[in-house]
């Protein structure tokens, strides 16, 4: 489906937004990296954008697809797990800003409830009280492990691993985890670049469930929020619910929000931004406190 740029001005746009909440009977929640750059997670869009996060990486000439990689893990696995130790601390420790606490309370007022499809690995929605069942994450979990080879089709939660990393060298200072099966090498359920070894059992499964759930709704509503073309896994999810179910779709995007009918609507705006404009419409009957998720950034 072909995008035809459908930018009314912002107060028209957030206005028909709300009207489309309103009329959904079902909320469904596509976010990409965006989601969670209100909440204070890096920004990777560009090669500079990864390098200021992690200057060790710059100084060593890696890139985003070169450390994201599990090659990385073959090559150096102390400094492949220096970035993701690194990554996995961040998300552990980092609050859901409140734009998801409003989004969860849309979805739970609609007849069919919600869903969530995201291709972010950070697990910010089961932290911001979404309910696992209803979480799609295309690229896998950062808070889940896998065997490196693998050795067998299985994944376990990341718990009981705890990274001690110095940042400035972007290395691993402890033992790594190690696959319970065969004793090998373990690395995050994530898929990355270049990936034929990714065990996509836990990810299927939740495909499975959110399909099972998607046959059932009538009216859905898309809200996708921080999606780009980059890597389009989220947006083309989007068309295809628009397209299989017949539903509406508020592209949430500060570089890239256009649509792909006039029925649509985009916002040039941040994630937090724009769901708050939206809640101010809809008006203290639909909106609440956002308790539990904060609205500033995290340090």
């Amino acid at each position: 489906m072909d995008d035809r740029r459908n930018e009314p001005s912002d107060t028209s746009a957030v206005e028909t937004a709300a009207s489309l909440i309103e009329q959904a009977d079902a909320l469904i929640v596509a976010a990409g990296a965006g989601m969670g750059v209100d909440s204070g997670l890096p920004d990777f869009r560009g090669q500079e954008g990864f390098w200021r996060a992690y200057p060790a990486l710059r100084s060593a000439q890696i890139d985003f697809y070169d450390i994201a990689s599990p090659a990385a893990f073959h090559a150096s696995p102390e400094r492949a797990w220096g970035f993701y130790g690194h990554r996995l601390a961040l998300y552990r420790h980092t609050l859901p800003h409140a734009g998801f606490a409003l989004l969860r309370h849309w979805g739970t007022r609609m007849r069919q409830g919600l869903s969530v499809f995201t291709s972010n690995v950070d697990g910010q929605f089961q932290k911001a009280g979404f309910d696992p069942a209803h979480i799609h994450e295309c690229h896998g979990s950062i808070h889940h492990l896998q065997c490196l080879q693998p050795c067998r089709d299985t994944v376990w939660p990341a718990d009981d691993f705890q990274p001690d990393v110095d940042e400035q060298a972007c290395r691993l200072r402890n033992l790594p985890p190690l696959c319970p099966h065969c004793g090998g090498a373990a690395r995050p359920n994530v898929l990355m670049f270049g990936d034929g070894g990714w065990v996509e059992r836990r990810s299927a499964a939740q495909a499975t469930r959110q399909d099972l759930w998607l046959s059932a709704v009538t009216r859905p509503l898309v809200i996708e929020l921080g999606a780009g073309t980059a890597i389009p896994s989220v947006r083309h999810f989007s068309h295809r619910v628009i397209q299989r179910f017949g539903g509406r779709l508020v592209r949430i995007n500060p570089h890239e929000c256009a649509v792909p009918t006039r029925l649509d609507v985009g916002l040039r705006m941040g994630a937090a931004q724009a769901l708050a404009a939206i809640a101010e419409v809809l008006g203290p009957g639909w909106d609440w406190p956002a308790s539990g998720c904060r609205r500033s950034q995290s340090g």
